[in-house]
């Protein structure tokens, strides 16, 4: 078995994550550290998934059951991303709302349908490479 398998999913959540940063610190400079969490444009979990499931289809084929199986945890990550985390970090803000004085929860949960994009984009490209590389 070659090392890319394991090593796949490292890579793509370090890029991911060295991406995110880059970007919030153009957008928000030196408060670029506290604003980076479980939200953002990519969207990790989303390009640690696609980049192995990615990299199984370019390696092994698209219409292998292992593939296959992928991609249905894909699908359940990206549905996780943009509904349930989403929606966490939408009532998190109506919560501070009314709890103004108390400290704040986080809103930036879950993913917008680009940030999830982005995530399966940079996955994919990862996961190409990584089969041509491994």
């Amino acid at each position: 078995m070659s090392t890319i398998y394991p090593l796949m999913p490292v890579i793509a959540w370090l890029c991911s994550g060295c991406l995110k940063f880059a970007i919030h610190y153009v957008r928000f400079g030196k408060e670029a550290k506290s604003r980076i969490g479980n939200g953002g444009f990519p969207s990790t979990h989303t390009a640690v998934v696609s980049s192995a499931v990615m990299l199984i289809g370019f390696k092994e084929g698209f219409d292998t059951p292992l593939f296959s199986l992928g991609v249905a945890f894909l699908m359940i990550t990206i549905i996780d991303a943009t509904g349930i985390r989403r929606a966490l970090g939408e009532h998190a803000k109506h919560i501070n709302v009314l709890a103004a004085p108390a400290k704040a929860l986080r809103e930036s949960q879950g993913h917008t349908k680009i940030e999830v994009l982005g995530g399966l984009v940079l996955g994919t490209l990862l996961g190409y490479v990584g089969a041509i590389i491994g």
